[in-house]
């Protein structure tokens, strides 16, 4: 199955639908993420955070040399985390998850959180990336603020946000902004985790119905006829197959205000402008 892409501001292109492994403990990793490649997922999104880079790395290196993908149909994204949000540190810190993912570039690079010395970091990302080290730089969790603090001080714009996006977090002024300076959204949390019973929902479930679809595939079609990339996780090879079956309907005009309509305005997570939040996540410091 050929997942279609979206095109970056730097002329990239990166699959609008990915695998994501937040949460999935390193020793199931590798198994997932080779069977997800095994489905037809291409883009694949870890983090330094996560701990499980070096397994993702063992299920790519796995696939290609079985002959499933090349690692030029594949598109890998990993995040620097805030502990090494510095020039010098987010270069070393760059060449460990190289390392663990057995790579020799990396597709994007995210800066993982708006926070510890973001500006000094992004200095070494764009280093790395006219060095070809890697072919798109983006950050995560920016809101549009930070995203504008960061372009008046750099030259290059970030390729990515990756920020929460569901039907009860729409965030469409948000998206728009990136729209005019060309950033692509990507949304995390498609499902929201589960929460606010979204599998329940009698909206989405009378549009599933409809289509003879899931509610998951009805949320992950609204992010792709949105253009938003679009990464959930699942450990179940049925879930990776229902998740990526969403380019064989279309949701009407109808059917998206109704989703519209879902929007509480609010995260169900965290607010990345909450102090404690903010002490708490820049306190968590990652093994060496």
């Amino acid at each position: 199955m050929q997942i279609p892409k979206v095109t970056l501001n730097n002329g990239v292109e990166m699959p609008i639908l990915g695998y994501g492994v937040f949460q999935i403990p390193p020793e199931q990793t590798e198994e997932c993420v080779y069977e997800a490649i095994k489905v037809g997922y291409r883009l694949i999104d870890t983090a330094a955070a996560y701990m499980n880079e070096e397994a993702v790395g063992r299920a790519i290196k796995r696939a290609i040399e079985e002959g499933i993908t090349t690692r030029e149909e594949l598109f890998i994204t990993t995040k620097l985390w805030i502990q090494d949000a510095g020039f010098e540190s987010a270069k070393r810190a760059f060449e460990k998850s190289l390392k663990r993912l057995q790579l020799e570039y990396i597709d994007l690079y995210l800066i993982h959180q708006p926070f510890g010395d973001v500006h000094c970091a992004w200095r070494a990302m764009e280093e790395l990336y006219r060095d070809g080290l890697v072919k798109a730089i983006g950050v995560s969790n920016f809101y549009p603020d930070r995203l504008m603090d960061l372009m008046v001080h750099h030259e290059i714009v970030p390729m990515v946000n990756q920020i929460e996006i569901h039907p009860f977090y729409q965030r469409q002024d948000e998206i728009e902004f990136m729209r005019n300076y060309n950033i692509q959204p990507e949304a995390w949390g498609p499902f929201a985790e589960g929460r606010n019973n979204i599998f329940g929902n009698e909206v989405l479930k009378s549009i599933a119905e409809k289509y003879s679809k899931t509610v998951a595939q009805v949320i992950l079609r609204w992010q792709i006829q949105r253009g938003i990339v679009t990464i959930p996780k699942t450990v179940r090879k049925e879930r990776m197959i229902e998740n990526i079956s969403v380019f064989d309907f279309e949701l009407t005009q109808e059917d998206m205000e109704k989703i519209s309509s879902l929007d509480t305005g609010k995260s169900l997570f965290v607010s990345h402008r909450d102090p404690q939040f903010v002490k708490w996540i820049c306190e968590l410091k990652l093994p060496e």
